[in-house]
């Protein structure tokens, strides 16, 4: 029986996703199943099963006070520097989608301009250090309060908005703030909901800006706490105020793996919840025209 040519192609296209999500899959099961294992088990060996499993890594990681105020930093961080960038970016970006706004097209350039250019690592050291934000979430949140990139792609949807929605609300008596909160970001939640994934995934793996700003060690973000573990060792990290158990096993490889697994779950949890909305945006981008 011979293959059609559209059938060969879905077979290959098919057996090439199967392992490209394999590929894909591994390392993170392997991670799992590395953190679920006592410290007895040989790691010059690759299981996806734990030989001996036990959650005494998880145990002696939570148990960490540099974790736990990690973790809260980094759910703080995320939380409010995504609420009020998509806050900032949508108040920027609706007047930017409208025709009447004055000089539009330059302000559009100027934002764009600063994608290119930046005052530099010293500057805006120097900045956050005299504005008095120096271990305060704000000089985590503030410098990157608006994304340019993100600015555009929202301007770009609003402007796909019919115009005819927003003069009808306007016959009915609606003002701009009206329009913007009853009609424009309910229809615009697919690019809200993109932006939102966006911002929080940057947020949450950033660790450069709080390694800069940060100098109290119980300020740090998950990801710097993370970092010191992973790279610089685990004994001066995980010793200090952590569960001990004498009968439980455990070792550096297998709390760092861990460490990883708690700091990647939460994050992969977050795009279930917007899923829905990229795949209505499908249907919501036909508006256009």
């Amino acid at each position: 029986m011979k293959l059609h040519k559209g059938h060969l192609f879905d077979v290959v296209n098919a057996a090439f996703m199967i392992a490209f999500c394999a590929t894909t899959l591994f390392p993170f099961v392997h991670l799992l199943s590395l953190s679920l294992s006592t410290g007895n088990v040989p790691l010059t060996t690759i299981h996806l099963i734990p030989p001996e499993m036990t959650l005494a890594n998880y145990k002696k990681v939570f148990t960490n006070e540099f974790v736990l105020s990690g973790f809260m930093n980094t759910l703080l961080r995320t939380v409010l520097g995504t609420a009020l960038s998509l806050a900032a970016t949508i108040f920027a970006a609706y007047p930017l989608a409208k025709r009447f706004f004055p000089h539009r097209t330059f302000w559009t350039g100027f934002i764009v301009f600063t994608m290119f250019f930046s005052g530099g690592l010293i500057p805006n050291y120097l900045l956050i250090k005299n504005l008095g934000l120096m271990n305060s979430v704000w000089a985590l949140v503030l410098p990157s309060l608006v994304s340019a990139f993100s600015l555009v792609i929202a301007r770009n949807f609003f402007m796909a908005i019919p115009e005819s929605l927003e003069e009808s609300a306007k016959i009915d008596g609606a003002n701009d703030i009206v329009i913007l909160f009853r009609i424009v970001v309910p229809i615009s939640m697919p690019i809200i909901a993109t932006l939102a994934l966006w911002t929080a995934v940057s947020h949450w793996n950033a660790w450069f800006d709080s390694l800069i700003y940060m100098t109290d060690s119980h300020k740090q973000v998950l990801q710097v706490v993370m970092r010191r573990i992973v790279l610089l060792g685990t004994k001066d990290m995980m010793d200090l105020n952590s569960y001990e158990d004498p009968n439980l096993a455990v070792n550096p490889e297998t709390i760092k793996a861990a460490t990883l697994m708690v700091t990647i779950i939460p994050i992969v949890m977050f795009y279930p919840f917007l899923q829905k909305y990229f795949v209505k945006g499908v249907l919501v981008g036909s508006l256009k025209g």
